[in-house]
């Protein structure tokens, strides 16, 4: 069974680091296309989004205070879904259809990502297994 937590965790967490990356290579296109829909400062939104999803993508993806990794998911993804997929407000019908598809994504990653936090710890094929870390962080 571990073996195939890692498998998904390699996927899960590649999944996130490519969206970091596409969040810096098209950090332009992404501003204008949230400034658009009102959020202030675009420019510093993406990048913290990018930032949040690697933070998220390398802690599942190592097993390193997974914790902290559905945190910055959880604090990523309720806002974006809400604001930038806000469906309900689309009059075009090819929108409103492409925002319920992206709002219901949204809402399966961060389910999933939750579901994390149920694994016991520290996981098989993680850096805190292999380091002997502390399964909780300092205060």
């Amino acid at each position: 069974m571990g073996a195939v937590f890692l498998i998904g965790r390699i996927l899960v967490g590649g999944y996130y680091l490519m969206s970091a990356v596409h969040h810096f290579s098209d950090l332009g296109p992404m501003a204008r296309m949230v400034g658009r829909a009102g959020v202030p400062l675009p420019e510093v939104a993406i990048v913290l989004s990018g930032l949040l999803l690697a933070l998220a993508g390398f802690s599942l993806l190592l097993g390193l205070y997974p914790n902290v990794g559905v945190g910055a998911l959880v604090l990523l993804l309720v806002p974006v879904t809400l604001v930038m997929h806000a469906f309900w407000a689309d009059h075009d019908p090819q929108r409103r259809q492409m925002d319920l598809i992206n709002f219901t994504k949204n809402l399966g990653l961060l389910g999933s990502s939750l579901m994390f936090l149920a694994i016991p710890r520290p996981w098989a094929y993680s850096l805190e297994r292999r380091a002997r870390l502390p399964v909780h962080l300092p205060v």
